[in-house]
């Protein structure tokens, strides 16, 4: 493939679950790279490629704002920071599902029964939307990490979070009552870069 001068620049998880299938899927491609270690940049030995390492939650900014031509990102990520990006493919890999759940003791059996209940949530934007296409009236706590926690606590009522497996819903004694959305990792491009690699050029971007 012809490459332009200007290096293409993919912003992938820094750490996380989605950091490892992100670096797999850009082997799978046929970039060379060694590991970042504390490195925030990584450049490819065989192609004008390098490799930015950012916070999950920042790669739709790096990619709306061209610092990144392109990004890795969950896909519930993108619609929580309402980032309206061109996204080149479905991944296939990272998925995972926005839930509402309770404890299993709770007297909240659907999600009609959260009116007036309180919901903890690293998801907010995501969250309100849904209860207002629902016209529920709850309580939302916006909080950044370990949500699940909040109902042992007295700090809610429910919980709003990405689950995988629900190994951690499952420990928490919680059980779910409402998917909000299926997600997966996509790629997703920035308005301004001057690349636009159609999905062949990909295959080939070595």
């Amino acid at each position: 493939m012809n490459q332009k001068n200007k290096k293409i620049r993919i912003a992938i998880q820094k750490r996380g679950r989605l950091q490892e299938p992100s670096l797999n899927f850009l082997k799978n491609l046929g970039l060379k790279f060694k590991p970042n270690g504390s490195k925030l940049i990584t450049l490819c030995t065989n192609a004008n490629v390098e490799i930015l390492y950012v916070r999950n939650s920042d790669i739709p900014q790096y990619v709306k704002y061209g610092v990144a031509d392109y990004g890795i990102v969950g896909e519930n990520v993108l619609i929580e920071k309402k980032a309206k990006l061109k996204i080149i493919r479905r991944l296939g890999f990272g998925k995972c599902k926005l839930i509402i759940a309770v404890p299993k003791k709770s007297n909240i059996k659907t999600i009609n029964d959260l009116s007036e209940e309180r919901i903890a949530t690293s998801y907010l934007n995501t969250l309100k939307q849904y209860l207002k296409n629902k016209k529920i009236n709850a309580s939302t706590i916006e909080i950044n990490g370990s949500v699940e926690i909040c109902p042992t606590l007295n700090m809610a009522d429910a919980i709003c979070d990405i689950t995988q497996t629900g190994t951690t819903l499952k420990e928490n004694n919680l059980e779910i009552i409402e998917k909000i959305l299926d997600s997966e990792a996509v790629l997703i491009e920035s308005p301004f870069t001057n690349q636009n690699l159609t999905p062949e050029q990909w295959k080939n971007i070595t």
